[in-house]
C-alpha cells in the first residue's frame, strides 16, 4: 500500500513553492538585478562551451592569422603577436578566468563559513584567536599577500606540468591562494549573524534534549544563514576574478591556459598600448569589467532580498 502525503507534508511543499516563486517575482522587479543576471548568464555561455562557439584554443602553431594585425576579414577583433585570433583567445579566457573564479569563491566561502560559525557560537578562547587570525587577514591587503604566497605554494605543491581534473598546477595555485586570503570578510559577516541566531529558542531548545555543539551548527546554525552565504559569495566572486586578473597580469598565471588576465599582461609585454593595437587588450579587459559589474548589480540585488536588515533599511 502506497502512503500518500498528509496534509502538513503537503501544506510544506506548498509553503517553499509558494516562496520560491515569491523570490523570483521580486527579484525579477530589481532591474539592475536582472541586468546583472542577463549579463552573467551570457559570459556562462562563453565559458561552457567555447569549443563550440570559436572551436579549440590556438596557439602559435595552429595559428593562421597576421601577426599583431587589426581587425579584418576573419578576424573581427584583429590578432596577436603569434597570429591568433582574439575572438577565439578571449573566449577562451572567459573559461579559465570564470573557473578560477568559481573555485577560489567555493575555497573562500567555505573558509570564512567555518571560521565564522565556529567562532561565533563556540565563544571563549577560540573566538578570540580565530578573530584575531581574521583581523590579520583583514588588515592586510589581498593582493601584497597573494603575491607573497604564490610562488612559495607553487614550489610546494609542484612543477607547472602537474594537472589537477584537467587543470594545471599553476591555476590550482591561484585557486588555493585566493582562496586563503580573501575568507575574512565572510568570516565576520557569518559570525556576526551565528551570534544573534545561537541565543534563539530553538537553539536552546536543542541544547536542553541533548544536541552537540557540532550539530547544533550543522543543522540549527548552517542553515539559517545560507541567504548570507549566497549573497555574499555572489561578491566574493567578482572580487576572486579581479584578484586573478591582476596575478596573471604581473606573471603568475598560465600562458598555456590563458586568461583574461593573462592575455592583458601578453599584450603589455609586446607594448600593444605604445603601438595602438587596441583590439588586442580591450576585449579581455571589457570582458573583466562586464563580468566584476555583473556581480556587483546581481550580489546587491541578493543581498537587499537575503538580508532582512538591510532591506529594511531602503
Amino acid at each position: 500500500m502506497t502512503a500518500t502525503p498528509g496534509p502538513v507534508a503537503g501544506a510544506t511543499r506548498g509553503r517553499r513553492s509558494s516562496g520560491a516563486g515569491d523570490f523570483v517575482r521580486r527579484f525579477s522587479r530589481r532591474r539592475e538585478g536582472m541586468v546583472g543576471l542577463a549579463i552573467l548568464t551570457f559570459f556562462a555561455i562563453l565559458a561552457a562551451i567555447p569549443e563550440v562557439l570559436v572551436g579549440p584554443l590556438q596557439t602559435a602553431v595552429t595559428s593562421i592569422g597576421p601577426r599583431l594585425s587589426p581587425p579584418i576579414d576573419g578576424f573581427p577583433l584583429g590578432t596577436d603577436e603569434l597570429g591568433r585570433d582574439i575572438v577565439n583567445l578571449t573566449v577562451h579566457g572567459a573559461r579559465i578566468s570564470m573557473t578560477i573564479g568559481l573555485l577560489a569563491t567555493v575555497v573562500t566561502v567555505a573558509i570564512g563559513v567555518l571560521v565564522g560559525i565556529v567562532s561565533g557560537f563556540v565563544g571563549g578562547r577560540i573566538d578570540a584567536v580565530l578573530m584575531r587570525i581574521t583581523d590579520f587577514f583583514l588588515v592586510i591587503p589581498t593582493f601584497v599577500l597573494a603575491l607573497i604566497l604564490t610562488p612559495i605554494i607553487r614550489d610546494v605543491v609542484g612543477s607547472a606540468t602537474t594537472e589537477v581534473f584537467g587543470i594545471r598546477m599553476t591555476l590550482i595555485v591561484i585557486v588555493v591562494v585566493i582562496g586563503i586570503t580573501s575568507w575574512s570578510s565572510t568570516a565576520r559577516i557569518i559570525r556576526s549573524q551565528t551570534l544573534s541566531i545561537k541565543e534563539r529558542a530553538f537553539v536552546d531548545r536543542a541544547r536542553v534534549v541533548g544536541a552537540g555543539p557540532g550539530y547544533i551548527m550543522r543543522v540549527h546554525i548552517l542553515p539559517n544563514v545560507i541567504n548570507l552565504i549566497v549573497a555574499n559569495a555572489v561578491l566574493v566572486f567578482a572580487g576572486a576574478v579581479l584578484t586573478e586578473t591582476t596575478l596573471s597580469f604581473v606573471g603568475l598565471g598560465d600562458p598555456f591556459q590563458p586568461s583574461w588576465g593573462q592575455l592583458l599582461e601578453a599584450a603589455r609585454s609586446v607594448g600593444a598600448p605604445g603601438l595602438g593595437a587596441w583590439w588586442y587588450f580591450v576585449p579581455p579587459g571589457l570582458g573583466i569589467i562586464l563580468v566584476v559589474f555583473a556581480f556587483t548589480l546581481f550580489g546587491s540585488a541578493l543581498d537587499d532580498l537575503l538580508n532582512p536588515r538591510r532591506g529594511g533599511r531602503r
